[in-house]
């Protein structure tokens, strides 16, 4: 009876809705009223897309309460369907109108971490709370920020105040799962991702809602293991291997249940250690459950399976329990195999890459070493820095040892106008298969800090599938046209690339 009742209420939001539009564009207070009520409760009832169809006219009010309420709840919305560009705008405005209302802060916050814009986010969060120390949205995003820099004891105290205040916040539950998933702390992190399932919206099919139902099957497959295993006193050892440079990816050689050892492209791009269909298949290994992925490639969204491996060999190291992506089903029409990949980083491992000695360093606490550049280093699902790009677009770039050139998204493209510069069509292979509408873009200034590219070529992707899944845009990926030129350093502990010149 209740879910009819609401049915009917919104038809007769709907119906009264009719009302006359003012010549001057805005909507008289009495409609504006009725579609901000609308936008609320689609809101709650998951229906997204209605929800910023109806802010949209609420926000056209003559009324300034009025339209200060659309425009929360229209960034709001606009952040659940991945409209980055439009929260942003929207959050902008908000703020200009209430420059001194912690919420309105927030929001803005909420946009700047949804543009990539990591550490003005935490700026700002930081500046919500100082007007307001008990605001929910401004614990929860410090949370995410102090993750970012891997301080996970310090996130889930700011998570877990942050539920205190606003238990029935299912983003603070999705949060919650995620530190403890950084924790390995698998059935812990499947409760809150448990959590954040049953407070959707039964009409929320997004795939986040669908990558976090896989991921809760996914983690309590794991039962008493305990994820990440290794051996007392493997914390503090420091791991040497060496590479191999193939079409510019490293390849290393490391073991899987024990078999002989095969090549692996390190791929700081990757959130896990990835295996393909037929070294799965060939070891036996029953994966446990499907999820969602993405990538560069026209297939955008990609359905693989996730397994369980009973252990990792790389040179003396050994962890046990490891959790893998299987690419299956494989990719058809490809220029050539899929192979397998892994990431200190997905590890929980800092590394260096000495890419002129072939040297790749790794462990949990490497020493400082010394560097020309330091850039400020967040993960937060995928590693990433800041750059800047022609016009002084700030966007964040996935520093991805496993890519070969120097890219930017569709969407910065579009931010630093893309259209007055010439444009060069490519056929560029992705993990999701061919991205056909990538091209060479010449002439773009980049710096990443201190580092300076002058008119310089850049290719552009269509980045916006695997922005929706990380629930943030991608400004671009750094591979190793960047990186080779250094000695890198990610270091996890300090949250710092360190790049230092090949002497």
């Amino acid at each position: 009876m209740r879910s009819g009742f609401r049915i009917v209420a919104a038809s007769a939001i709907i119906a009264a809705a009719g009302l006359m539009i003012h010549a001057d564009g805005q909507v008289p207070s009495q409609s504006a009223d009725i579609q901000l009520r609308l936008g609320r409760m689609l809101f709650e009832q998951g229906q997204y897309p209605e929800a910023l169809d109806a802010y949209r006219l609420a926000v056209a009010s003559e009324d300034s309460a009025t339209v200060r309420q659309a425009r929360s709840g229209l960034v709001q919305a606009a952040l659940r369907v991945a409209e980055f560009v439009l929260a942003r705008t929207e959050a902008d405005a908000l703020v200009k109108m209430a420059p001194r209302s912690p919420e309105a802060l927030a929001l803005y916050a909420d946009s700047l971490w949804a543009a990539g814009l990591f550490e003005q986010a935490e700026e700002k969060y930081r500046e919500a709370l100082a007007l307001a120390p008990e605001l929910a949205r401004g614990r929860h995003g410090v949370a995410r920020s102090l993750m970012a820099r891997s301080k996970l004891d310090e996130a889930m105290n700011e998570a877990q105040a942050a539920l205190r205040l606003a238990p029935r916040d299912l983003e603070l539950h999705h949060t919650v799962g995620a530190i403890y998933e950084r924790m390995h702390k698998y059935e812990e992190a499947a409760a809150a991702y448990s959590n954040y399932v049953n407070l959707l919206p039964n009409k929320d099919k997004s795939d986040k809602a669908e990558w976090a139902r896989a991921q809760i099957r996914f983690l309590r497959s794991f039962g008493q293991r305990l994820p990440f295993d290794m051996d007392p006193g493997a914390d503090n050892e420091i791991y040497s291997v060496d590479f191999k440079l193939e079409k510019e990816k490293i390849v290393v050689r490391a073991k899987v249940n024990g078999s002989g050892a095969q090549d692996f492209v390190v791929d700081t791009g990757a959130e896990s250690t990835v295996l393909t269909r037929p070294t799965v298949q060939r070891l036996g290994i029953v994966p446990v459950t499907y999820t969602l992925s993405a990538g560069v490639g026209d297939v955008g969204l990609r359905g693989l399976q996730l397994a369980r491996i009973d252990s990792l060999e790389i040179g003396t190291l050994k962890v046990r329990n490891i959790p893998v992506l299987v690419k299956s089903p494989p990719l058809r029409d490809i220029p050539s195999r899929e192979t397998e990949s892994l990431s200190p980083l997905a590890l929980g491992f800092s590394m260096v890459i000495d890419y002129k000695a072939h040297k790749l360093v790794f462990g949990k606490h490497l020493p400082r070493e010394p560097s020309d550049f330091d850039l400020p280093l967040r993960v937060y699902r995928l590693a990433t820095v800041r750059g800047v790009v022609t016009g002084g677009h700030a966007a964040n770039f996935v520093v991805d040892t496993g890519g070969e050139v120097i890219s930017i998204s569709h969407a910065t493209a579009t931010a630093m106008g893309q259209s007055e510069y010439r444009r060069i069509p490519l056929k560029v292979w992705g993990t999701s298969g061919w991205e056909k509408d990538a091209f060479l873009l010449p002439g773009v200034d980049l710096s990443f800090d201190a580092i300076k590219y002058k008119n310089f070529p850049v290719v552009v992707l269509n980045l916006d599938a695997p922005s929706v899944l990380l629930g943030f845009q991608l400004g671009g990926i750094v591979g190793a046209q960047f990186l080779k030129n250094y000695r890198v350093g990610i270091d996890l502990e300090n949250s710092v690339l360190r790049l230092k010149k090949d002497s």
